[in-house]
């Protein structure tokens, strides 16, 4: 299922439209087309800096590298790169480090939750093990640093330690308010805020940094990241409701068996009957994904789902608000359609 694409209008959950699928697929491709030779160096290079010379080490990090995402951090990266007219090679490099500490985080994420599969695919801790997991893991997070020291820019290390601390910090604020039928909007909103959108923030950003660009067109660059970061998360939360499982790569229901709190559940507590709020906590107490049809219906009623897509659009809006402010130039035209591409994507 997909949501409409008319950012001026309040979206209708009970009017998905099916014919977005293309139109999200586009939207995509428009970007990738713009920097392709670079995201094919990006591949090179994430390639060559997995090398070690520990064979696990290898052996997990091709399987997680190479099992599919849409590599939309390092996309943004070099869109902004280019945008701000970057002529050199080092955004390639902090593209590969930006993939690396997402997948990194991707690696710890499903240790915690105890996660089975990842994209379709069962995930690295299944396989291999929550040790080696967290582990490797650990070792993207190093190799990131090293190749951003590589790059001899003070600012550049600076945004992205914050950034890395941002995440940790949304993760235990996560794991705090795990099965917690209490987690208010905002607790959740400064989660994702910390967990999610201030690497896509930190992507856009740092590519301001490398074309020395002024202080009004860093701040829109990271305000452009960060709440096109929140409204992909915003996106997500819906699609864990309400998404096919083949489309999505894991099972509807998910979020609710790993005790997270999104907005759509949130917001429902927050407007049920005594009754009905009892049904919820039970449900996320039981951590039973086949009450998933039964809470569905609830968060429907309580117009859930239509407000955190009214949350995401409202997001990608000032994401696109901040993008109209960069240089005018096809690079720019494609960090629009990113922005569109996040609330229509059905994956």
């Amino acid at each position: 299922m997909y949501v409409t694409t008319n950012l001026a209008s309040s979206p209708d959950q009970n009017t998905l439209n099916p014919d977005l699928d293309q139109r999200a697929e586009n939207l995509l491709t428009t970007g990738i087309s713009l920097v392709n030779e670079e995201m094919m160096e990006v591949n090179r290079t994430i390639e060559k800096r997995l090398d070690s010379d520990i064979s696990l080490i290898n052996e997990m990090s091709e399987y997680i590298i190479q099992s599919g995402g849409k590599r939309l951090r390092p996309l943004i990266l070099l869109l902004c790169a280019k945008c701000c007219g970057y002529q050199g090679t080092r955004h390639i490099q902090l593209a590969a480090v930006i993939e690396f500490i997402h997948t990194a985080t991707l690696l710890h994420d499903d240790v915690v939750d105890a996660s089975g599969t990842r994209r379709g695919q069962p995930s690295a801790n299944h396989v291999w093990g929550n040790g080696a997991s967290i582990l490797v893991g650990d070792f993207l997070y190093s190799r990131a640093f090293e190749m951003m020291i590589e790059t001899d820019n003070m600012e550049v290390m600076r945004i992205m330690a914050s950034a890395t601390n941002a995440i940790a910090e949304g993760e235990v604020l996560q794991l705090t308010n795990s099965f917690s039928s209490g987690t208010t909007e905002d607790q959740y909103m400064d989660t994702i805020e910390r967990k999610t959108a201030r690497l896509f923030e930190s992507a856009a950003h740092i590519a301001g940094v490398i074309t020395s660009q002024k202080p009004k067109i860093n701040h829109c660059l990271a305000g452009y990241g960060l709440h096109l970061g929140i409204s992909f998360q915003l996106i997500d939360d819906i699609l864990d409701y309400i998404a096919d499982d083949t489309f999505m790569g894991k099972d509807s229901g998910d979020d609710l068996e790993e005790g997270k709190l999104t907005l759509p559940l949130i917001h429902a507590l927050e407007r049920v009957d005594a009754q009905h709020r009892q049904s919820l906590c039970n449900a996320i107490e039981d951590r039973d994904r086949r009450r998933i049809p039964e809470i569905l219906e609830i968060v429907k009623a309580t117009g859930s789902i239509d407000y955190t897509l009214e949350k995401a659009y409202s997001h990608t809006e000032t994401a696109r608000q901040f993008a109209n402010q960069l240089p005018t130039n096809k690079y720019r035209d494609a960090l629009l359609s990113l922005a569109e591409f996040s609330v229509v994507r059905n994956r």
